[in-house]
């Protein structure tokens, strides 16, 4: 360990993260306790990490992370997640982000203070690449004094901020790719709650836990799109057709448009969502790129709806990977598998219910039949834990049915995963 260069062990105690572990290391001997202070470009301070942290005192917790910051140099990332910690003071959590701000390029900062802290003022202007805040409010965004040139990720949760300055913030962040917002606390100037975003640079974002009238994302470079557990009446994406990945999760919605940015998508995943399926097939219905669909645990708003296979296998020709799990009426066999179309090219088929019936296993076989180059069969099944008598037998009589299907497939690998 003595022939390693000082520079080596700064990276060594950088992958340590957690703030004790590295302080406790450095103290091995002089050459890593040099690199501790010259070396190091990573520190964590997270009351997961350590549970004595509970034990001290808000004003002892400060001089910790005072005193542990300020024997370093050339920090490029710094953590402080303090979950369940009281609040600090505002002066020492000044101190620390003016004494890191010229070298920083990565802070997640989850620490509530007395008073709250401008975290734009003291960070805006400088080589910060991440900012990820928690349980922070954010208010008067000046973009023409707060700009962060080099930010390429924002993280926002539990973050009380205006409509109006997210979106000034993002006009700040000129070369945004990932933006991520969870439980914010949406301040509106205005009855409706009307929350409009525009980014030219944006490729993911991630969007969880957020009730509004109205949300319109325009983002031409978005590549990656997550909805989950929001409230919204109208939510538009305007877009360059750049969009591969759209992913809906418990979300409720009356007016969902995606625009022209489907016809690149790769991956749908939708689940636990009420779909009017005409209209969502509609707007995906350009996506021939489309390689994996994953309807599971969807409502149909209209009773006799029915997801309709053929009409995906001539949308979704690259088709290979397909999941669905909703309410099996007999219009799904009905109609659902009419036709004799095939689906190609999907290798991976994933089938699910949660109340099983004997429809199931005739729509499981419908489907094998035409899934001819099928390589892997998933049934996902929910059982209950007090079954009746007609349940079990229900459930024996579609055991029996799959082990004489598969003896018909004996290329295809069967999984089965109950819950």
């Amino acid at each position: 360990m003595e022939s390693l260069p000082v520079e080596v062990v700064g990276n060594i105690l950088s992958r340590l993260g957690a703030a004790r572990d590295v302080v406790i290391a450095s103290a091995t001997c002089r050459k890593w306790h040099e690199a501790w202070r010259n070396h190091l470009h990573t520190l964590t301070f997270n009351s997961n990490d350590w549970p004595l942290y509970h034990d001290f005192s808000t004003s002892r917790l400060e001089i910790i992370i005072t005193q542990t910051i300020f024997q370093t140099k050339g920090l490029q990332c710094l953590s402080i997640i303090m979950d369940d910690v009281d609040e600090f003071s505002a002066a020492p959590v000044i101190a620390w982000l003016m004494y890191t701000r010229e070298t920083l390029r990565q802070l997640h900062y989850n620490v509530r203070t007395q008073p709250n802290i401008n975290m734009l003022e003291k960070c805006g202007r400088q080589k910060l690449e991440v900012l990820a805040l928690a349980h922070n409010t954010i208010t008067g965004v000046e973009p023409s004094y707060q700009k962060f040139p080099c930010l390429k990720s924002l993280s926002l949760s539990y973050v009380s901020i205006s409509a109006l300055d997210l979106s000034l913030l993002l006009n700040a962040c000129p070369k945004i790719e990932y933006l991520i917002l969870i439980s914010l606390d949406i301040v509106m100037s205005d009855p409706q709650a009307t929350m409009d975003l525009s980014s030219h640079s944006l490729k993911d974002v991630y969007v969880e836990a957020i009730s509004l009238d109205k949300f319109i994302l325009e983002a031409d470079s978005l590549e990656k799109l997550h909805l989950k557990d929001c409230t919204l009446e109208v939510f538009e994406l305007v877009g360059k057709g750049m969009l591969r990945f759209l992913k809906i999760d418990d979300v409720s919605v009356i007016h969902l448009d995606i625009g022209e940015s489907a016809e690149n998508l790769e991956i749908v995943d939708v689940s636990n969502f009420t779909i009017m399926w005409a209209k969502f097939l509609h707007m995906i219905s350009r996506s021939s790129k489309l390689r994996k669909l994953r309807l599971w645990g969807v409502v149909f708003d209209d009773e006799e709806e029915f997801v309709d296979v053929e009409t995906i296998s001539s949308c979704f020709p690259l088709l290979s990977h397909l999941s669905l799990n909703y309410d099996l009426r007999e219009a799904a066999l009905q109609y659902g598998l009419q036709g004799s179309f095939v689906l190609d090219n999907v290798i991976v088929l994933e089938l699910g219910w949660t109340v099983i019936s004997d429809l199931f296993s005739m729509w499981v076989s419908g489907l094998l039949e035409r899934c001819p180059h099928l390589k892997k069969l998933v049934i996902h099944g929910v059982v209950s834990e007090t079954k009746t008598h007609e349940e079990c037998h229900t459930l024996a009589n579609f055991t029996s049915a799959i082990v004489r299907l598969m003896r018909k497939y004996l290329h295809v690998e069967v999984q089965f995963e109950f819950e």
